[in-house]
C-alpha cells in the first residue's frame, strides 16, 4: 500500500474525476513478492467510476482506490467488490467520506479528547489545529497505520459488526492519539512536529488496538453519566 499522496475532493461537475481516479489506480503497486500480478487494474477503475456515478452524495475522493484494492483481495468479481464496497460504506454511516462523515468524525474526537483527557486537549489546541488535521485516518478507515493487510481487515471486521457501539472509529482514533501523547507532551511539540509522529505511526497491531478502544469505550461508559446528553448519543450501543 502506497504512503504517499495527498487526499483530493473534486467537484461532482469536474469532468476530470475519471481521470483523477485512473491516475490513482495506476499508482498502485498490484504485483506479490515474485512480481506476478494480483490485480487487473481496469477492473478498479470501473468500480470507482461506477461508485462515483452511484453515490450522488460523494464526491471524488483519493484513497478509494487503495481501499478497493483490499476488497479486490477478498473477491474476484466486479459486482462483489462493489456491494463489498457499499455494505462498508453503509455499515460505517459514510464515515470515510470527506464531505459526509469525516468532518463528523473530527467533531467528535475532539470532544471525546478534551472529555477523557482535558490536559492533552489543551495542549493539542495550544498547537493549532491539530485534531482537524488527522482526517487521512478516517478517510482511509486507518488502512496506513497497520503494518499488513491482515491487520486492517481485522479492525474492518469490527467496524461491520458495528460493536462495541456507534462510531467506534472515533474511540480508535483516540486510541492511537494516546500512543503519542507522553511524548507530544514530554517534548512539547510543535504542530508540525505532533502530524509528522502522527503520520509517522505505521506498525500497529489491530488487535492490540482493538483490545485498547474497548477499554477506552468502557471508561466512558463508567463516566456516562456525566456526559452532556447529546454527547452520550454518539457513542450508543447499537
Amino acid at each position: 500500500m502506497s504512503r504517499a499522496g495527498e487526499f483530493i475532493l473534486l467537484p461532482r461537475s469536474q469532468p476530470h474525476s475519471s481521470t483523477r481516479s485512473e491516475s490513482d489506480v495506476q499508482r498502485l503497486y498490484v504485483r506479490d513478492a515474485e512480481g506476478n500480478t494480483l490485480v487487473d487494474k481496469s477492473q478498479l477503475e470501473k468500480i470507482l467510476l461506477l461508485n462515483y456515478m452511484c453515490n450522488v452524495e460523494a464526491e471524488y475522493q483519493q484513497g478509494f482506490h487503495e481501499m478497493l484494492l483490499l476488497f479486490r483481495l477478498l473477491a474476484e468479481k466486479e459486482h462483489e467488490i462493489y456491494w463489498l464496497f457499499q455494505f462498508f460504506l453503509q455499515k460505517t454511516e459514510n464515515s470515510c467520506i470527506m464531505n459526509i462523515g469525516v468532518e463528523k468524525n473530527l467533531i467528535m474526537l475532539r470532544a471525546l479528547i478534551a472529555f477523557l483527557d482535558p490536559v492533552f486537549a489543551k495542549h493539542l489546541e495550544e498547537k493549532g489545529q491539530i485534531v482537524q488535521s488527522l482526517f487521512p485516518w478516517f478517510c482511509l478507515f486507518f488502512q496506513r497505520v497497520f503494518r499488513s493487510f491482515d491487520d486492517v481487515w481485522r479492525l474492518w471486521e469490527v467496524f461491520l459488526t458495528g460493536l462495541p457501539c456507534r462510531n467506534f472509529q472515533v474511540i480508535v482514533a483516540y486510541t492511537i492519539l494516546q500512543t503519542v501523547r507522553d511524548q507530544i507532551i514530554k517534548e512539547d511539540m510543535s504542530g508540525d512536529d505532533i502530524l509528522m509522529l502522527c503520520n509517522n505511526i505505521i506498525d500497529l497491531d489491530a488487535d492490540e488496538l482493538i483490545s485498547k478502544a474497548c477499554t477506552t469505550y468502557e471508561l466512558f461508559l463508567k463516566n456516562n453519566d456525566k456526559v452532556p446528553k447529546e454527547f452520550q448519543e454518539f457513542f450508543s450501543e447499537p
